[in-house]
């Protein structure tokens, strides 16, 4: 699939592919309460299976001709991605049984952060000190969405599953960091997220879930989000072409901004003490992706100072896969 460099064209101090970043980040904010919905009338593990079956078959009908070929080393370290997604995807989704949209995405950005810690213990890469600073305030950001009182903080089932979710969705980032440049994308992408789906459904049975009975909501609630999936994906491989992943990143911070804007519309009401808590989740993880620049205005993980035309971020890798819902 041959992608057009992008243009430089800007509108309004933003580029036509930061643009698009900024809204497939609406997009993203809009699918917790999608996803928050269609658990009225589905099982979750059902649902992730489901929309990642949507998903799969979407990039398919996309990366057909790449399919021709694939090798096992392809499709283990599909494998491997699609697992981490499951995890964080289906923990998620079945967090958001009980907690608010707004909720569940402020708590799961805590994964940016928490994905240079924990490079740091798989791949022993030591975090720079702005990256620590950040995941602390994220930390007592997240504790404040949590609900913190006077006996302490309490966590629901549905906190604690989002908590959790964090950790598979931060390993997700470092898998795709491994394998992203090694393999073709249009197959890690197909296998990925199928795998996804198979393991969401093979979940069904070990946790006494049921097909639920037809209901349009979840039917099309399954499809847009599939449909969705896959327009993230190629809109940020196109436009993380020209965007830096720094940049790429204080845009996406958004995600959770939009998912409370679209909550409050939907009716759903975030404490004051929460809303510091989001305010500092944000900060956070902005502050974590800062990076120190030299004297020649370059960062200190940047050592080509003139990428050559149409060749992808070094760093895109980490940020060619999101958290939203």
């Amino acid at each position: 699939m041959t992608v057009n460099q992008p243009s430089s064209r800007r509108v309004l101090g933003l580029s036509v592919q930061e643009w698009a970043l900024v809204g497939i980040t609406v997009i993203w904010g809009g699918t917790f309460l999608v996803v928050h919905t269609a658990m009225q009338h589905s099982g979750p593990w059902f649902f992730v299976g489901f929309r990642f079956l949507a998903a799969a078959l979407f990039a398919a009908a996309i990366f057909w001709r790449s399919l021709r070929g694939i090798t096992w080393r392809e499709i283990g370290a599909g494998a491997a991605i699609g697992a981490a997604i499951y995890g964080g995807y289906g923990l998620q989704t079945a967090g958001l049984q009980t907690i608010d949209s707004s909720t569940s995405a402020f708590m799961t950005a805590f994964y940016v952060p928490l994905v240079p810690l924990l490079q740091w213990l798989v791949l022993r890469k030591p975090p720079r000190a702005l990256t620590l600073v950040g995941a602390g305030l994220a930390f007592i950001g997240l504790l404040l969405v949590a609900g913190i009182g006077s006996r302490g903080i309490h966590l629901g089932e549905g906190e604690i599953l989002t908590l959790v979710s964090t950790l598979p969705i931060a390993g997700e980032i470092i898998l795709i960091s491994l394998f992203g440049r090694r393999f073709d994308v249009g197959r890690l992408t197909v296998v990925q997220l199928l795998t996804a789906s198979l393991l969401g459904f093979a979940t069904m049975p070990a946790v006494g879930e049921s097909i639920p009975a037809f209901d349009p909501v979840w039917l099309f609630a399954g499809i847009g989000m599939g449909l969705a999936s896959g327009l993230i994906q190629l809109t940020m491989n196109w436009a993380q072409r020209s965007v830096s992943a720094t940049r790429a990143t204080i845009i996406y911070t958004g995600e959770p901004v939009w998912a409370g804007v679209v909550g409050r519309i939907a009716g759903e009401r975030i404490p004051p003490l929460a809303i510091l808590g989001a305010a500092l989740i944000i900060a956070g993880t902005l502050l974590s992706e800062l990076q120190p620049r030299r004297r020649n205005g370059r960062t200190a993980e940047d050592p080509d100072p003139e990428p050559r035309a149409g060749d992808p971020d070094p760093d895109a890798s980490e940020l060619g896969s999101r958290a939203g819902a």
